[in-house]
């Protein structure tokens, strides 16, 4: 049973960077739901493009799974025959939460793709062998200096013809298009009943945690990991979503 995200709702004295804790893990699903534009339209199609380009026989990961929405519907969509899906996380309020979603999905869906949850840091993982990786609004929790490490770890596990899905918030070097998204973002949020106090706070506890990076830079960097091309598959407002071949 998940809650409704108050976490930010009443003045607090001090606020703590954000952390993905028990907390947090609690009202998670509310919580992105009303945050990031299209959620639910990326989630779903995360599961078509993972069913579209898992290879028979192969790994797919889910890296920084939270409570495993992209893994659940990867599961739904995968056919080809022998895959199995790691989804990791280095947030063990979120490893065990996933875990109990994902049980729940076992007793409601017959014939699902098989999954292993483990807590671990993903920029320390030693991938194995895959033909998908998504990054599903997890890169930009990873300090910027271990990005392109990260990215050419993915690029060098992944199967020739193997797809990294990587959903960001995009920040934009252009003063006005940053200012307009990011006030329609607000706008967004209000219009799901988030309080000018809870988007400012929110926003307080984030800002040191959460680095955006540009499309320019995003793209630049898959390059320099070895990514033949790269391109956005979806856009809602200051949130994207997009496809890196290898």
């Amino acid at each position: 049973m998940t809650d409704t995200d108050k976490l930010f709702s009443k003045p607090l004295a001090q606020i703590s960077d954000f952390a993905f804790d028990d907390e947090v893990v609690r009202v998670f699903p509310d919580m992105i739901k009303r945050s990031v534009p299209g959620y639910p339209t990326i989630i779903e199609t995360i599961g078509l493009i993972a069913g579209q380009y898992a290879q028979p026989d192969s790994l797919v990961y889910d890296l920084g799974c939270s409570l495993g929405a992209a893994t659940q519907s990867m599961r739904r969509h995968v056919r080809a025959s022998g895959c199995r899906i790691i989804a990791a996380d280095n947030s063990a309020p979120m490893v065990n939460r996933c875990q109990e979603y994902l049980l729940a999905q076992d007793a409601m869906v017959e014939q699902l793709t098989p999954v292993e949850v483990i807590e671990a840091d993903i920029s320390e993982l030693a991938l194995q062998p895959c033909s998908v990786v998504v990054l599903n609004f997890t890169l930009q929790f990873i300090p910027p200096p271990r990005r392109l490490k990260l990215l050419t770890d993915i690029h060098r596990a992944l199967l020739p013809g193997g797809l990294l899905v990587l959903s960001e918030k995009l920040a934009f070097t252009d003063p006005h298009t940053q200012l307009s998204l990011e006030t329609m973002h607000y706008v967004f949020k209000r219009a799901n009943g988030y309080s000018e106090l809870e988007i400012a706070q929110k926003r307080s506890a984030i800002e040191k945690v959460m680095q955006p990076d540009t499309l320019e830079v995003h793209q630049d960097r898959l390059s320099q990991a070895g990514f033949s091309r790269s391109h956005i598959w979806f856009q809602s407002l200051n949130f994207c979503s997009m496809m890196a071949h290898k």
